[in-house]
């Protein structure tokens, strides 16, 4: 019996037509698409709207006149809530830098003495207001605690801060000179011990302790050189700095209103 012979298949030529076909349609589908979503049907707006404040618990009016989107009266009523919550901050942050610029006027006016002797200074600075001093107004060298008459002083000061809420931060600095004692082994023992004399000073005349915070920054942050004996003076400091930033209050641009100078001093 004779096999038939297999036909041999022939090149389709055509074939380009069938890949070419399915991207027109896609093209096709897609400008439809890009239409339908170009053409916005204010019926149709409206309710998408409609169901999305129901789910929000707000709703958008979409205006078909003028295309604009008017406010709904739950949004109208949040908008007034926050609106009145901006307001009381503001109110609020403006009563604090009032008694900020208060406090400035009444330190200077207490411990006028000092600040023309050039032993202390006051200034409004972007975190509140700073009272610095000099070390030689509050120690004897190379000890932590306070003069007769720097207790005196600080006193008149705590008078002044008694009442108020705002925290306060009691910061020690020392020059680059080493110490070595049985008492202060370094410099951060002695700006800490230093800084902490005042608060307990500020404690006993009524200051909330909870109010108060101390920190010890030995040599950092010089305001001058240490390679002077001048600059070396001006570094032994301490500064208390009553803070004006509030939980939920914007941060206040620095103004620097610097109301003394503090001199070189005596060495300490």
């Amino acid at each position: 019996m004779a096999l038939r012979r297999k036909r041999a298949d022939r090149d389709n030529h055509d074939r380009w037509l069938i890949s070419y076909a399915d991207f027109i349609t896609l093209l096709f589908a897609f400008f439809v698409v890009m239409y339908s979503i170009s053409s916005v049907n204010d019926g149709k707006y409206e309710v998408l709207g409609q169901a999305l404040g129901s789910a929000f618990g707000m709703s958008v009016v979409h205006s078909s006149e003028s295309g604009a989107i008017r406010l709904s009266e739950q949004q109208i009523y949040f908008k007034s809530i926050i609106d009145r919550r901006n307001a009381r901050l503001a109110k609020k942050q403006r009563k604090l830098n009032e008694r900020m610029q208060a406090l400035v006027k009444k330190l200077n006016q207490a411990m006028a003495p000092f600040v023309k002797s050039g032993q202390m200074s006051v200034s409004k600075t972007s975190r509140g207001v700073m009272l610095d001093i000099n070390a030689s107004t509050l120690f004897a060298i190379g000890e932590a605690s306070l003069a007769r008459r720097a207790k005196k002083a600080l006193a008149e000061i705590a008078k002044l801060l008694v009442d108020g809420e705002q925290s306060i931060e009691v910061e020690g600095y020392t020059d680059d000179q080493p110490i070595s004692t049985s008492i202060y082994p370094s410099n951060w023992e002695l700006s800490s011990a230093r800084a902490s004399s005042v608060v307990r000073l500020f404690i006993e005349q009524g200051i909330a302790a909870k109010r108060l915070t101390v920190v010890g920054s030995a040599d950092n942050n010089p305001v001058l050189s240490n390679a002077s004996k001048a600059g070396r003076a001006r570094n032994r400091r301490v500064t208390v700095t009553v803070l004006a930033t509030q939980r939920g209050s914007v941060p206040q641009q620095s103004d620097n209103e610097s109301m003394g100078l503090i001199s070189s001093g005596n060495a300490n």
